[in-house]
């Protein structure tokens, strides 16, 4: 089942066109990356998808995107946000507890018990794969974890109003090899909840965790498939020069 639709998408900037008649099916519970080089539209495509660029002046979007086939346009922006949640390329913790960090979205949706506070943090702790090591230390500020940490508490923020889809933009790439892999292994153990949408500049990452791959380029969306078919058996010779490395 596809949990996102995107049809005759067109974005502009201005006069500059970002994003040229992208169609799209994002599948529920699947791992999607999207690869291509430096602005070619990943991100810009990735943030339409829970409304941030209505926060950019001069932004005009035309064609339509769904959630579970209802229009994004058609639901509050603060819930579309809480149903499709976004982590960064470099983790950006509150300057608060790592307590207050977790708890924090779920307050602004009006939870006030402490018991269902304590629950939900701790919940999302753990299927960010990071309670064991921060249990004993909520109340310290979340700006004194090491760049891994802070990127998992980001994850588990997201989580705990309870998405449908995460949205992941080169969430690895500010951290060291050991930290990435741990993210990769959380990221694959998500799928089985949420629909995951990742950008990445790592091929080698996109091919280790995500079943569907989209390329684009100047853009537009070049070829999209099955990762194994995107890397082995590339339909358009771009695809194939971007993935061997002849550009980008």
């Amino acid at each position: 089942m596809d949990k996102i639709k995107i049809k005759n998408l067109n974005l502009y900037y201005g006069t500059f066109q970002a994003l040229k008649n992208i169609n799209l099916d994002i599948p529920d519970r699947k791992i999607t990356a999207f690869i291509g080089p430096s602005g070619c539209g990943k991100s810009t495509l990735l943030k339409s998808l829970n409304r941030m660029n209505d926060f950019v002046d001069n932004c005009k979007i035309t064609g339509s995107i769904t959630l579970n086939d209802k229009s994004i346009y058609d639901i509050n922006a603060n819930i579309l946000r809480k149903r499709v949640g976004m982590v960064f390329q470099k983790p950006n913790p509150f300057p608060m507890s790592i307590y207050d960090n977790i708890a924090y979205g779920s307050r602004t949706h009006g939870v006030v018990s402490k018991s269902k506070l304590d629950e939900i943090v701790e919940k999302s702790l753990r299927a960010a794969a990071i309670w064991d090591e921060l249990k004993d230390r909520l109340k310290k500020n979340a700006l004194g974890l090491s760049g891994g940490q802070q990127q998992r508490l980001c994850i588990a923020r997201a989580l705990a109003v309870q998405p449908e889809v995460i949205l992941m933009d080169e969430p690895t790439s500010a951290l060291d090899p050991i930290s990435t892999q741990k993210i990769e292994e959380l990221i694959q153990e998500l799928k089985q909840e949420y629909t995951i949408l990742i950008v990445t500049h790592n091929m080698q990452q996109a091919v280790r965790i995500s079943e569907k791959t989209v390329f684009f380029l100047n853009g537009e969306i070049i070829e999209s498939g099955d990762t194994e078919q995107i890397f082995s058996f590339p339909k358009d010779k771009r695809t194939e020069d971007y993935i061997t490395g002849r550009f980008g």
